[in-house]
């Protein structure tokens, strides 16, 4: 049923379209995903007001096109309309085939058609999710054309290559309030993710509200978890964007928030089950798990699985299962007394058996298993998900063995990689061996953030915009990896999820304002660009972090993988080419900047306590610019720079390459290549 959208000026501003002629019409494609397939045609849309919209009637599309038109009024700026004439032929009409499921699976159907003519737009989709993925690519398309907008003419089929593409946030580790869970959503629908993969329990904190186990929370969580009327919230705003909700509770290990009020569920011997159990404040693997001998802990997760089942409607599960050493199972007796009665040889055999035990409870309520790569043994049932932080290697063992898979590590935000790594890392290869069939098995992939380094405030810059490059890999063809487009296309996404509500461009102002002091930071601004955090092995070990460490330093204000390491990387590239003078134009302004950044950030940084390690920094940054100008104006000249110039250069850009204040710098290597090139190396 096609319904007319008369609710106009509640909704804001909406657009009547007129016919633009072809010579002015130019196509900018900064659509991220790209589309399966997309033509190009003459001509376009000119948006004014009274724009008006017919489509399919359901109560989420409904929702979908209000958000639609808010987020059209805010990108043009258009004023708002009185309610469209009846009369008047709608310029947008969304036709869907069915509402799709009931309760949203991997198998829904994302598909969608578009066709922006100078007459109109027409959106097809086969559910209303796909209906909703088509109009995310619809404000994509919106470019500025002179003093207004356009649309430019496309014909769009389109349809994502993976049915899992997800997001998973640990807030075990770090609580996230309901707002910054609420952005990220927005965020994920934006490009198109459909999973999110909420990480709620952990050795560091139980994240959730049991009626069932009230000392979960009450004892296990600080007193930061979500009520159950607050995750009801999560999933429904999830559901009306299209993105299910699959919740981890990790067990067998990882569990010492479970035990801190509910002791019996652990392996430890003596009255207090190898308790009094708190609250782990560290971080890593630790030896207490559950007991997978005693019934009782099977009827305790009978009782709490069919709780969290009425909350959570999603098909899936997520049990955790990883890094569990086994030491409380080898410590006792009786366990290991059970262990040799069933022939459970070892830590894995005996985790298998408590896996075994835990799927029909699963299926009982309606789930299905989801574990990290430790599940994978022999005897598991094949009706379990393999999820795999290991690399596509374990993947492909778990999909030759028959087992459907999710491909984790090669997206692990935490590790601060670049969106180019992750870009590039696929969940299957090209060249791979797995036959056709094996290759069906492998759903897709998850971006994950961990939360050891990340505080509400930060969390954003850490999940994007790089999240979005995963979500093309996992929504695009194949054959769509040009990285350099790829970067110019995550720059101007990056904008529009700003525009969405995200924080991950604002919020490194807002750290460096505090960290400094003040609100004078342009020369703090200079050295934050050209800088990143260190990656998650290197920030724990220099920093020891935990739990109570403070997220409030210079690292946790600073983006990964910011534009400057790539941008460097093209601009002398193309000037050691050809010696392309727009590049060299660009570089020397850069360096020139760097230069007089230096000694002004240097002062800033004197002056504020919590900026007094990663000081040493401005120093660094004057003295790159310094050595890059050199090198452009030897090259310019074309002629060798002294002996001794280069080697000293080096040695400067060593230097800066060690790590210092946690942050590192992201524009050496492709300095290095100006410097040896001037050097006549």
């Amino acid at each position: 049923m096609i319904k007319g959208f008369a609710v106009a000026a509640v909704l804001g501003s909406v657009l009547w379209a007129m016919s633009v002629e072809a010579q002015n019409t130019s196509f900018n494609n900064t659509l991220m995903p790209q589309p399966a397939l997309i033509t190009v045609k003459s001509g376009g849309l000119a948006l004014t007001p009274q724009f008006t919209v017919a489509h399919y009637q359901d109560w989420r599309l409904d929702g979908a096109v209000r958000r639609f038109a808010a987020r059209l009024k805010f990108q043009t700026a258009l004023p708002i309309a009185a309610p469209p004439d009846a009369s008047t032929p709608p310029t947008l009409i969304i036709t869907v085939d069915g509402p799709g499921e009931a309760i949203q699976g991997p198998d829904e159907n994302e598909s969608y058609s578009l066709e922006v003519t100078p007459s109109g737009v027409r959106l097809h989709a086969a559910t209303v999710v796909g209906a909703m993925r088509g109009l995310e690519t619809l404000l994509q398309l919106v470019q500025p054309s002179g003093s207004g907008f356009i649309l430019p003419a496309v014909s769009i089929q389109d349809a994502p290559r993976f049915r899992w593409r997800g997001l998973m946030i640990d807030v075990s580790r770090h609580f996230q309030p309901i707002d910054v869970i609420k952005r990220t959503l927005d965020g994920m629908a934006a490009v198109k993710l459909n999973v999110f993969h909420w990480h709620l329990s952990d050795d560091q904190g139980f994240r959730i509200e049991s009626k069932v186990f009230p000392k979960l929370t009450d004892m296990g969580s600080d007193g930061l978890f979500y009520t159950q009327d607050q995750a009801r919230e999560i999933v429904a705003y999830a559901r009306e964007r299209g993105i299910r909700v699959v919740p981890e509770f990790d067990i067998p290990g990882h569990a010492l928030s479970w035990m801190v009020g509910y002791p019996e569920l652990a392996s430890g011997t003596g009255a207090d089950y190898g308790g009094p159990y708190q609250i782990e404040r560290e971080y890593g693997i630790f030896d207490p798990v559950m007991d997978p001998t005693r019934d009782s802990t099977y009827k305790f997760l009978d009782k709490f699985i069919g709780e969290m089942a009425e909350i959570f409607p999603d098909p899936y599960m997520h049990v955790g299962g990883d890094e569990n050493n086994g030491v409380q199972w080898k410590a006792n007796p009786r366990i290991q007394e059970f262990a040799k009665k069933h022939n459970l040889n070892d830590t894995a055999a005996l985790q298998t058996y408590f896996n075994q035990q835990l799927l029909p409870i699963l299926k009982k309520h309606g789930k299905r298993m989801i574990g990290w790569d430790e599940i994978f043994a022999p005897g598991l049932s094949k009706d379990a998900v393999i999820e795999s932080w290991r690399g596509f290697e374990s993947l492909a063992a778990s999909a030759k063995a028959g087992y459907e898979g999710i491909l984790a590590q090669p997206y692990y935000l935490d590790h601060i990689d670049s969106a180019e790594r992750h870009y590039l890392a696929d969940p299957v290869p090209v060249g791979t061996s797995l036959t056709p069939e094996e290759q069906a098995r492998i759903l897709g992939g998850e971006a994950c953030m961990w939360s050891e380094h990340v505080s509400p405030r930060s969390i954003d810059s850490r999940i994007w915009p790089r999240t979005a490059a995963i979500a093309e890999r996992l929504w695009s063809p194949q054959s769509v990896n040009n990285v350099d487009d790829m970067y110019r296309r995550l720059w101007v996404e990056s904008l529009r999820l700003e525009a969405v509500g995200l924080t991950q461009l604002s919020a490194e102002d807002v750290g460096l304002r505090q960290l400094a002091g003040t609100a004078q930071i342009e020369a703090l601004r200079v050295l934050a660009s050209v800088l990143q955090p260190v990656g998650f092995d290197e920030r724990y070990e220099m920093q020891h972090t935990s739990q109570l460490t403070p997220m409030d330093h210079l690292i946790d204000a600073v983006r990964p993988d910011p534009p400057s390491r790539h941008g460097m990387q093209v601009l002398v590239k193309a000037y050691l080419a050809n010696h392309d003078q727009v590049a060299r134009a660009e570089l020397a302004a850069m360096f020139e900047l760097w230069i007089a950044a230096g000694p002004k950030a240097q002062a800033l940084m004197a002056a504020a306590p919590l900026l007094q390690d990663p000081a040493p920094r401005a120093q660094q940054l004057a003295d790159l610019g310094a050595a890059g100008l050199e090198a452009l104006q030897y090259l310019e000249k074309h002629e060798a720079a002294p002996a001794g110039w280069a080697q000293a250069k080096l040695a400067v850009i060593d230097q800066a390459a060690k790590p210092v204040g946690l942050v590192r710098f992201t524009v050496l290597e492709p300095l290095r290549d100006l410097v040896k090139a001037a050097g006549g190396e």
